[in-house]
């Protein structure tokens, strides 16, 4: 569902890695509400005094194996507390609910003079985990949140799109094994949502890069960039050739002296996500473009 101001104006810019108060509290409302109604009854059932027959959630059990999944965490999201967990544990949070959410899709009123409730009989789980995912998507997309849960109920950070149909469409055959396990490592721990994680997934993007040229140059690496280069640049573009050197030289230089492919202790260390962003954009393009025209 759209609402009005995006159909008019368009949607929010999905860029922010924080998860605010405001995406928070609606977040919280759902877990609860999903509480409330024994969605998460399945597996932690709060059962019937008159026998073995599920009624709801047992909100205990289900808190305590919350917590026990999620260390450190403190702010339940159904009780009467308004402090927020930090980001990664409310994507944490997401997940684990996300796994355990079935939607009770047979109930059965159940009254005598003691009890009063409904026996939930049979739980769809594939329906509850669908409603559930498109009422996180749709916290995450009114609030600009760089972050979506998908099908599988797993949490992915969202890239620039340019960056993200790149990475989308890459199955990384390259006819060479060990480069398509750095590949499939970089991009696996750049999806991460955990900051250090994304840091660490330029490594294996650069030792990338060192065994494409390799490849390319029978062991001799120096060889490997000029023929890269040469056919990637084609005999018409002589400029651009120069350009994409430059680059190459750069990029390399950039791994060599920033804590990417070594640790010495006089290197600038990249700590910062946006510039996790930028790096593994410049060398993952440079990569790809080889890829396709070698």
């Amino acid at each position: 569902m759209q609402y009005f101001s995006e159909r008019e104006s368009g949607e929010l810019s999905r860029d922010n890695k924080d998860i605010g108060e405001d995406a928070w509290g609606g977040i919280r409302a759902l877990i609860r509400a999903r509480v409330e109604d024994g969605s998460f009854g399945y597996d932690y059932p709060q059962t019937c005094e008159d026998g073995p027959i599920r009624i709801g959630t047992d909100a205990a059990a289900f808190r305590d194996a919350m917590r026990a999944h999620i260390p450190g965490l403190e702010a339940w999201p159904w009780g009467n507390t308004t402090e927020a967990p930090s980001t990664l544990q409310i994507l944490d949070i997401i997940e684990f609910c996300c796994k355990y959410v079935a939607k009770p899709s047979s109930t059965i009123p159940h009254r005598n003079h003691f009890f009063h409730h409904d026996h939930l009989l049979e739980f769809d789980e594939e329906a509850g985990r669908e409603e559930f995912r498109a009422e996180i998507e749709t916290i995450f997309r009114r609030n600009g949140i760089a972050y979506e849960l998908t099908k599988q109920g797993l949490i992915e950070r969202l890239l620039y799109p340019v960056l993200r149909e790149a990475l989308a469409e890459s199955d990384f055959d390259t006819g060479d094994t060990e480069l398509d396990d750095l590949l499939g490592k970089a991009r696996r721990k750049f999806l991460d949502r955990d900051p250090e994680l994304r840091r660490e997934a330029l490594q294996p993007l650069w030792d990338a890069w060192e065994r494409l040229k390799s490849i390319e140059g029978e062991g001799d690496v120096r060889a490997g960039v000029r023929s890269m280069l040469d056919t990637v640049a084609g005999p018409d573009s002589p400029k651009l050739r120069e350009v994409m050197e430059r680059e190459a030289n750069e990029l390399r230089d950039i791994g060599n002296r920033h804590g990417i492919r070594h640790r010495d202790t006089n290197q600038e260390n990249i700590t910062k996500s946006e510039h996790v962003d930028y790096l593994f954009h410049r060398m993952f393009s440079l990569i790809q473009l080889v890829l396709r025209l070698r």
